[in-house]
């Protein structure tokens, strides 16, 4: 982090700690909930819709999952892709976290706050998809260790599980000291955040890849047994992260006085750049080894690409994402952020929007379709499913504003902690 004006301050003792850690929770309570009417109006906005997604989640915890559109022929639909596509934005942030650290990069160890915040909102919003996925809310206890049957290392699931809650304590403790010993005017020790800084990007690695292993791991359902789904889930995760990222880098910059070094997005830019063409490689490596080679397997690829006897569903929605990915390819790699950077901010959407739906209508449905008794029963998300889904959203962009607020506070001193002797 940007430490020009933290200063070398004598160890405190357990007792100022004590005094210290009151006021801070306090303090960042009180500045993450004031701001100017821009600020009132986006988190009104948030609220409501989360409101509205919990109003959702309560009518369908006392129905059950039979009033989603979901089957026992397709079990996992739109809850399961978001989850699968924010594990991707969580670990995407650790494009901030590399050349940060490994490569001493000054502009982006500047603002690589955002992107561990980032980590902290979508491992939110991604444990929130997996308990609407339960149907019922007192089935969460078999997902925790000793009070339930947590059913580890067996099951895949359980070490997803595990990945995503250990990869939310890392940044949880990195965030939280970062911002600590910076509100009380010190310098962090690197000894109490850097092993866990380096440990975070290995473990960001790894929940990408569980996920990945969750599905390939399937016999079952032969569309996901593919030896490339966890590299094609690393390298849309780092499509994603960064994407995200940059938009919300040019938004900081706009409306606070955080400084966001234009060195900072043009790295995340470089990133990019090489990502989305990978991304799009291996798509294509995919679909040449499903329809090239041919077989009875094949059958799921050509429902999801171009339908099957009357069935077509997902056809409109693949190529779509199909399309906004080389659209945002091409755009970023003919386009230069200085000069049209509007530019660039419809290509990170674009990427964003192409890789949600192949990793959501276009990787989990097709797996399902058709079933195991040769069924075609298609699916497509409807409105309860909708509307939960925008209220977890609205959750997690509410934890990621939240934790930006007081994390710029803190990084432009409005918020120390004047009562602790240098």
């Amino acid at each position: 982090m940007h430490n020009e004006h933290v200063e070398d301050a004598l160890p405190m003792s357990p007792s100022e700690h004590l005094a210290s850690y009151p006021r801070f929770i306090l303090r960042a309570l009180w500045i993450a909930t004031q701001g100017g009417p821009g600020f009132i109006i986006w988190m009104t906005i948030l609220t409501c819709l989360m409101l509205v997604g919990l109003n959702a989640w309560a009518h369908q915890t006392v129905q059950g999952l039979g009033i989603t559109a979901m089957t026992d022929h397709v079990s996992w639909g739109m809850y399961i892709g978001n989850f699968t596509y924010g594990v991707g934005l969580a670990a995407g942030g650790v494009m901030m976290v590399i050349p940060a650290y490994l490569y001493h990069d000054r502009d982006m160890h500047d603002v690589v706050i955002v992107g561990e915040i980032l980590a902290i909102a979508a491992i939110v919003a991604c444990l929130a998809f997996v308990n609407a996925d339960l149907g019922r809310i007192d089935r969460a206890w078999h997902l925790a260790p000793i009070i339930g049957k947590f059913n580890w290392p067996v099951s895949m699931l359980s070490w997803d599980v595990v990945v995503l809650a250990g990869y939310l304590v890392l940044n949880l403790h990195v965030v939280g000291y970062l911002l600590y010993t910076r509100y009380l005017g010190r310098q962090p020790n690197p000894r109490w955040y850097l092993p866990f800084v380096f440990l975070s990007i290995i473990w960001a690695i790894s929940i990408h890849t569980v996920t990945a292993f969750l599905y390939c791991g399937l016999g079952g359902r032969p569309f996901w047994n593919s030896a490339v789904l966890a590299p094609r889930f690393l390298a849309s995760a780092f499509v994603t992260g960064p994407a995200f990222i940059i938009l919300t880098l040019q938004v900081i910059k706009k409306v606070t006085k955080f400084p966001v070094g234009e060195g900072a997005i043009e790295t995340l830019l470089k990133i990019l750049r090489v990502t989305v063409i990978l991304n799009l490689f291996l798509v294509a490596c995919e679909v040449f080894t499903q329809f090239y080679t041919g077989g009875a397997h094949v059958i799921s690829a050509q429902y999801l690409f171009f339908g099957l006897h009357g069935h077509h569903a997902l056809v409109p929605w693949i190529w779509t994402a199909i399309g906004c990915n080389i659209t945002a390819t091409l755009i970023l790699l003919t386009t230069d952020f200085r000069t049209h950077s509007l530019w660039i901010d419809l290509a990170c959407v674009l990427a964003m929007f192409g890789i949600w739906t192949e990793k959501g209508l276009g990787l989990i449905v097709p797996g399902f379709v058709p079933s195991t008794l040769h069924e075609l029963v298609e699916y497509l998300p409807n409105a309860i499913e909708w509307k939960v889904s925008i209220g977890i959203a609205a959750l997690s962009l509410i934890v990621f504003t939240l934790g930006l607020k007081v994390a710029i506070a803190v990084f432009t001193d409005k918020m120390r902690d004047d009562y602790v002797k240098s």
